[in-house]
């Protein structure tokens, strides 16, 4: 044999800084939290908010799917709503999925001047 076997020589491996080994672990967090829990957090914020402002007049769909008209906003979390004629039934507002119209409120005569 004319050639002597080469072997490299063993450097010392660098330690890769721990810092840097939960850059990818943070940066998930934030792509998660800007696309996934903050418009969710949005998405609930709006609907309590339109749950609390139900009105007497409101036509609203239930969990269940049921559409009827608010006849009476009871106290605590309760509303009464009309299915059809003489046909009203007690609902916790929780259960209420969606407003679909919403009375126009009345008009200010300060308002038109």
């Amino acid at each position: 044999m004319f050639f002597s076997p080469a072997y490299a020589q063993a450097a010392d491996a660098a330690a890769p800084n721990p810092l840097m080994q939960f850059v990818p672990l943070v940066l998930m967090f934030v792509i998660f939290y800007f696309l996934l829990i903050r418009p969710q957090m949005n998405a609930r914020k709006k609907h309590q908010e339109m749950v609390s402002n139900v009105r007497r007049g409101d036509v609203v769909v239930t969990a269940g799917g049921i559409v009827g008209k608010v006849t009476k906003v009871l106290e605590g979390e309760e509303v009464m709503v009309e299915l059809a004629d003489n046909v009203t039934v007690k609902v916790v507002k929780s259960t209420l999925s969606d407003v679909r119209t919403k009375p126009q409120p009345p008009a200010n005569d300060q308002d038109k001047k």
